[in-house]
């Protein structure tokens, strides 16, 4: 017999084991099933599961749960990500704490602490995936640090180079001071910061008493500039353009050039170029071949390239000398106050300087072209299909991608320079040395690139590495390309794009037919979860209180297309509520001996109420499967909820109790058959969102079922004959049932009071019904008798129209009508007052614009709930009025 409560703790970790002692996650590579696969976009070794985790990898689960259950080999192919700056800022960490630099040890000896960081701490998150329920194929569990990737990754650079599309350039790079490594703009957060706006004077050459007025944020950088640009077409110096100016506080005269990124409306309309440390004004240097002077080191201090009294100031504090000395020569004209954006790095959280160094580019534009007419085609579709103009509008701008990073841990890339500077680019050290000897005519001592990967990288490998290649496994013949990407929408420029590419070049073919990208977890109020905010809700903490399965259900349920999910442990108890609902009734079914029959043939039942669970199970079934087909997990979960909680736990629980309780033994045990048949496939149906639960409660329904339910087959009723006579029956009994409920419920009938019913313009369909189920109408709804009208019935009577018929019940003497008038009218006009008052505050246009989104949002939900009780009070107060 069942336990009296289910308690999660006691059988999560039992039946893990046992599924992943059983082999039953494993993919078959030479089976005749048709394969589905899901690529795990590898979560990074330093990370731990938090909220969108759970969430991504719940909906990965299902899918790959549900696809197991409809026949197919489904392959979830798991690993996590070396996160190159992450881990190394880690071990480093760890190592300052014994006051240990990594210098100290030197890369080899630095790599190796990574590695043993790596063996005891890097498991974490895998760890954390099982207490999640998540079923990969584990012993296929791969690193994009391993060899196998190490070769794939290495074969990627070398072919790309070869063709063209790898190549080595001088370019501005978002330079991180802290960590000393170029970083993309995808890790650079924008903070809005008040500073000032300094408008400076440049005194024009030969033409004393004039001056050149730029506006800027960053004075400090004026030492570098190398020309001034104005708008060809501002006549406020159109005599200057070719002239020169002097550059305050630098023995150098730059020149006045014209250019488009003037604006003759922002500032003075004269803007300072400095190539070397500014992207625009980069981009504004190589149109007008101007010298770009570096006047940064790598920890942001200035360094040779300007006057000896600024040299190894940090940036800031060069930018209050230069301000004292400008200030002094009367070069300061105005100052204004100034909001802007500062770019700081988002691991080290120190502002980001560009900086001009040699870096390695691929030549994204080019990749991207065959990418985006995939999506343009429909080769890969997104779902919600709205993400595709992200995708397309990042990957139509899209800028030469730098792939080298400044770190000691990652995939060192495989370039090597002789003596005088030439690159050598080969799979390995002998092979470069072969080159070199061929370019030299001699052997010569190389020195192989410091520089390893950016990350994303070898990551945007994973859909065909992780499968062997660039061997060609049938591994990779089977499950290239995967069936879908689940993912959020922070991933699509990192991560979605970057596989397109490789995929498509490297295997002719897209890596994914469909990406779906899910919404953001947020707080019960909509806010986006941060430490700072004290507002993060770990799901390791809510998998403890409440169970994983209540977790999974809960961020399942939730998951709506295009909404991002308000998480709320309120919500989580709710779904766990739902599955001691299930738990319950399980209980109660055994406690009646509904125990599963072997022999229950579904098609032959002969009672109306089994004959309508079945109706109503193979309509879930068949809502499942839709709901999945188009990735809206939560219409699933919504069907699972109304089969399982009301209809089955509720309504048929309720209908069969006089048959189980009766004499009539074949009926009796018809019912039970059906009722254990029923809630074994429900548990099927459900097991991809609850498998811990279900797989608990499954071989409880009886000695056959000694499999496990995760090996189990989808449920069938394609061929199963419903009675769709016995469904409209019984459907329209709750719906009476249900009416007359609520109207009690409104009229604060006592729940003991028996009333009667009087039926007005009943049609023969509804009096067949009323003489078929009568008995189970007054049971469930508190009916003393039933009869039929003819006039206009007696007065005290509420009503309720039902398709053609009234429903009447006398109240009368019932209740104290004049009593529940006067609450009626009082919740009423509370309601009203309250929902008048929000409808004013949202049409307040100061409120709404001033106010958060989320508040704002949070409002009108409040009203519609407001309104919504308001609108029921006023229908109770309708009914009370005949009365």
């Amino acid at each position: 017999m069942l336990e009296k409560t289910f308690q999660p703790a006691e059988v999560e970790k039992k039946h893990y084991d046992a599924w992943e002692k059983s082999g039953a996650f494993a993919a078959h590579a030479t089976s005749n099933k048709a394969p589905y696969t899901i690529m795990m976009p590898p979560p990074n070794v330093t990370g731990s599961l938090h909220m969108g985790h759970a969430l991504t990898f719940t909906l990965q689960d299902i899918l790959i749960r549900y696809q197991r259950m409809k026949g197919r080999d489904a392959l979830w192919q798991p690993g996590t990500d070396h996160a190159g700056i992450a881990t190394q800022m880690v071990v480093e960490r760890q190592l300052g704490e014994k006051g240990i630099k990594r210098t100290d040890l030197g890369r080899e000896k630095f790599l190796e602490k990574v590695w043993e960081w790596k063996g005891e701490s890097g498991g974490t998150i895998t760890r954390q995936l099982r207490r999640l329920g998540a079923s990969p194929d584990w012993p296929r569990e791969r690193f994009t640090m391993d060899e196998g990737l190490n070769d794939a990754v290495r074969k990627v650079f070398v072919d790309l180079y070869r063709q063209g599309l790898i190549y080595r350039d001088k370019r501005l790079v978002n330079w991180d001071p802290k960590l000393h490594t170029a970083i993309s703009d995808l890790e650079v957060v924008q903070k809005e910061t008040k500073g000032k706006l300094w408008h400076l004077r440049y005194p024009v050459d030969g033409q004393p008493g004039r001056f050149l007025v730029v506006a800027t944020t960053r004075p400090e950088t004026m030492l570098g500039d190398t020309a001034v640009a104005v708008n060809a077409e501002d006549d406020r110096y159109k005599d200057l353009i070719g002239k020169y100016l002097n550059l305050p506080l630098s023995d150098r005269l730059i020149p006045v050039v014209a250019d488009e990124h003037a604006d003759p409306e922002t500032g003075s309309g004269a803007v300072k170029i400095t190539p070397a440390h500014d992207f625009n004004d980069f981009e504004v240097g190589r149109r007008h071949n101007l010298e770009m002077i570096n006047i940064f080191d790598r920890d942001a201090k200035l360094n040779e390239n300007v006057p000896a009294k600024y040299q190894g100031l940090d940036r800031f504090k060069a930018r209050e000398v230069v301000l004292e000395d400008l200030t002094a020569l009367d070069l300061v004209e105005k100052i204004d106050d100034h909001t802007l954006m500062l770019p700081y790095g988002d691991r080290s959280n120190v502002v980001i300087e560009p900086w001009l160094t040699d870096q390695w580019y691929c030549d994204a534009h080019a990749l991207a072209q065959p990418a985006i007419k995939a999506v343009e085609t429909g080769k890969t579709v997104f779902v919600p299909k709205q993400w595709e103009n992200t995708y397309f509008e990042w990957m139509r701008n899209i800028q030469p991608w730098c792939i080298s990073r400044q770190l000691w841990w990652g995939h060192q890339i495989p370039a090597w320079f002789g003596p005088d500077g030439e690159v050598f680019v080969a799979l390995d050290e002998p092979e470069a040395k072969g080159a070199a000897f061929k370019h030299y005519g001699k052997d010569v001592e190389l020195t192989r690139d410091p520089d390893v990967l950016d990350t994303w990288f070898s990551s945007a490998l994973w859909p065909f590495s992780t499968l062997g290649w660039p061997a060609q496994t049938p591994e990779l013949k089977r499950y290239y390309p995967g069936d879908v990407l689940v993912t959020g929408f922070d991933i699509i420029f990192f991560w979605v794009a970057r596989m397109m590419m490789m995929g498509i070049h490297f295997m002719g073919d897209v890596p994914f037919k469909t990406v779906y990208i899910h919404a953001l977890v947020r707080d019960e109020h909509g806010q986006k979860m941060s430490k700072s905010k004290g507002n993060v809700i770990d799901p390791l903490d809510i998998i403890d209180k409440y169970g994983c399965d209540a977790l999974r259900f809960t961020l399942t349920a939730l998951a709506a297309q295009g909404r991002d999910i308000k998480m709320s442990e309120q919500r989580v108890e709710g779904y766990r509520n739902f599955a001691t609902k299930l738990w319950n009734a399980t209980r109660f079914c055994l406690m009646n001996e509904c125990k599963a029959d072997p022999s229950f043939d579904p098609a032959k039942v002969s009672a109306a109420v089994n004959r309508w669970m079945i109706g109503r199970l193979a309509a879930c079934a068949q809502a499942i499967d839709q709901a999945m087909a188009q990735y809206r997990y939560n219409d699933a979960a919504g069907a699972l909820y109304r089969c399982i909680w009301n209809e089955f736990c509720d309504w048929y629980v309720e209908f069969t109790k006089p048959i189980i309780q009766g004499d009539d033994e074949r009926l009796k045990a018809e019912t039970r058959a059906c009722t254990a048949w029923v809630l074994g496939q429900l548990l099927h149906l459900l097991h991809p969102f609850m498998p811990f639960i279900t797989e608990e409660l499954w071989p409880q329904l009886g000695e056959a079922n000694t499999s496990l339910l995760i090996g189990e087959p989808w449920p069938d009723f394609s061929k199963l004959s419903l009675d769709a006579q016995a469904g409209a029956d019984l459907d329209w009994v709750i719906r009476l049932v249900s009416e007359i409920r609520t109207l009690r419920a409104e009229m604060n009938v006592p729940p003991a009071a028996q009333v009667q019913i009087l039926l007005r313009d009943a049609a023969s369909q509804t009096q067949g019904r009323i003489a078929a189920y009568g008995d189970l109408i007054r049971r469930l709804a508190r009916i003393d008798r039933v009869e039929y009208l003819a006039g206009e019935g007696p007065k005290g009577a509420a009503q309720i129209v039902l398709d053609e018929a009234t429903i009447l019940l006398p109240l009368a003497g019932v209740i104290d009508v004049e009593k529940e008038r006067a609450r009626l009218k009082k919740d009423l006009d509370k309601a009203a007052g309250e929902a008048d008052k929000i409808a004013r505050k949202l049409g307040n246009e100061q409120f709404v614009a001033k106010a958060d989104p989320e508040v704002v949002e949070e409002q009108r939900l409040r009203l519609a709930e407001i309104e919504q009780t308001r609108d029921k009070l006023a229908q109770a107060m309708a009914r009370l009025a005949t009365i």
